[in-house]
């Protein structure tokens, strides 16, 4: 009861913390880590524990497949080796330099223990940067590209650990071919159990008449995707975000009432997911720490050290890349990093969350030669230094960084893009009814005029008072027009999906043209 009483506390508190964050813009997840922290003060409160394996089947599959809707695959097509880089050469290199820092500075620890420590703390949380990013303007280049990493690098990151962790259990060493090959055959795995299982809860769904219950297997499918993928040992991870694309791309024009239906639920569990993780992180946090009495003020030392390590080593990684990603612009206008100010914003966007505090969690007191596990507290501790370093101050300083870097927000090119996102839509549906021969003129004109009104909407260059009386003009022809409307609706729709699908386009500016055009939809209903 108690464990249930602290859920729905933390719920309640994150609808309170979301608003107080917005009135002094400051990132939520940041002050719920915070509230987690003081309820660990609280008895009842301090003397819950939620088993760990439990931790990432609970909280990433809904909060991936959520983050990883707002992508397509034409964007993976163009940041592939953006993903590569970042999502898995660059938690390669983390996991190096963390390791070799570890066995320089912990008494005591082996390499398996080492790298297990590097991997641990090496991928940057998706769901931290989204959510704390939300609360100051940042370019749509460098957010994608976040988001982009922050899809594949638990998938790297977990195999790396698992691999290490059952060398430091069984006393020996980390086979790095093997490796490889784990992590190879993880990805391969997990692709085809995301599209297998998608393309099967598509086929359910298409039999489904019924706008909640389809919405309801939505709510379901990450979680057995992860499940499926994670029982046939390949990456959960991967299968969600492979799903999640799947589904996006296989989305037609005639849903217009589903996609309402679940961007308003997955807004909704997304935000309450996303908290009460966060608070479980800063509720844990205490815990992790008060365990561990031994050297604690040595561990805390070693840990601020390798925070400072990572920090160094993906600014350095990001630098290098500004010099790639330059030579890269023809081919990708929106590319990042471009410059050091991109590299130092995409730095501090690093915060590291729910994978970090699983797996510190997740490590034993003995090995299974009944040895104590090699450098057990200053392993914890310096996870949990990690977090508050990466995922605490930098997400409490997000805002005055990104305001101190001058980072501007593009929003005049967002705008262009909804602009010819909306255009294009716009002529899709004034080819449909110019297509209906057996509309007269007085027909198609108020039925072109509100299509235009809904172009300038989505521009923000509406004039309200003709905006009105067009309305009217068009609420007293409706019998007559509802047939055409519905067919220019679905052409405009078909249309926003194809440029979604297109390589150069931003899904989340897709998305927010189509949303207009599903509202508009089902209200005419």
């Amino acid at each position: 009861m108690t464990t249930l009483l602290m859920i729905i506390g933390f719920g309640a508190a994150t609808s309170v913390v979301v608003g107080l964050g917005q009135r002094l813009r400051l990132p939520w997840p940041a002050l719920m880590v915070l509230i987690g922290i003081a309820g660990a003060f609280i008895p009842s409160f301090a003397d819950i524990t939620i088993e760990p394996e439990l931790i990432l089947p609970l909280f990433l599959p809904p909060l991936l497949f959520a983050a990883a809707q707002k992508t397509s695959w034409a964007l993976f097509a163009i940041r592939w080796r953006t993903i590569l880089g970042m999502a898995v050469a660059l938690v390669g290199v983390t996991v190096a330099f963390v390791a070799g820092s570890a066995v320089l500075l912990v008494p005591g620890i082996t390499i398996s223990a080492a790298i297990a420590l590097g991997a641990m703390l090496a991928p940057p949380d998706p769901v931290a940067v989204d959510a704390v990013a939300g609360t100051v303007s940042i370019p749509r280049r460098i957010m994608s590209t976040l988001q982009s990493e922050g899809l594949f690098n638990d998938a790297a990151s977990l195999v790396i650990f698992q691999t290490a962790m059952a060398a430091v259990m069984t006393g020996t060493e980390v086979d790095f071919g093997q490796l490889l090959l784990s992590f190879l055959a993880s990805a391969a795995i997990a692709i085809v159990v995301g599209l297998f299982v998608t393309f099967v809860a598509w086929w359910v769904m298409e039999k489904i008449d019924h706008t909640i219950a389809r919405s309801s297997l939505m709510l379901v499918l990450p979680f057995g995707v992860y499940l499926i993928a994670e029982h046939l040992h390949a990456s959960g991870v991967i299968a969600v975000v492979v799903a999640a694309l799947e589904i996006r791309r296989r989305d037609v024009e005639g849903n217009s009432a589903e996609r309402v239906t679940q961007a308003s639920t997955w807004q909704v569990l997304e935000m309450l997911i996303t908290g009460i993780a966060f608070g479980l992180i800063g509720l844990d946090l205490r815990v992790i720490v008060e365990s561990e009495h031994a050297d604690l003020g040595r561990a805390v030392v070693v840990g601020g050290v390798i925070a400072v390590i990572i920090v160094a080593v993906r600014f350095g990684w990001l630098l290098l890349g500004t010099l790639i990603e330059r030579k890269r612009t023809q081919d990708d206008p929106d590319a990042a990093p471009l410059d050091i100010r991109d590299a130092t914003l995409m730095t501090w966007g690093g915060m590291r969350g729910l994978a970090t505090v699983a797996l510190a969690l997740s490590i034993p007191a003995t090995t299974d030669t009944g040895q104590a596990f090699p450098g057990r507290s200053y392993v914890i501790v310096t996870a949990a230094v990690v977090l508050l370093v990466t995922l605490v101050l930098a997400g409490l300083t997000f805002p005055a960084v990104v305001n101190g870097l001058g980072i501007d927000d593009e929003a005049e090119k967002e705008q262009r893009a909804t602009k010819e996102i909306a255009l294009r839509a716009y002529r899709a549906a004034m080819l449909q009814i110019r297509n209906d021969d057996t509309l007269p003129d007085e027909v198609v004109e108020p039925l072109r005029v509100r299509f235009r009104i809904l172009h300038d909407q989505l521009l923000g260059t509406t004039d309200d008072q003709a905006s009105s009386e067009q309305a009217t003009a068009f609420r007293e022809h409706r019998k007559q027009l509802q047939q055409v409307q519905k067919a220019a609706m679905q052409s405009a729709r078909a249309e926003v999906l194809r440029a979604r699908r297109e390589r150069g386009t931003d899904p989340e500016i897709a998305d927010k043209v189509l949303r207009r055009f599903d509202l508009q939809s089902v209200l005419a209903r």
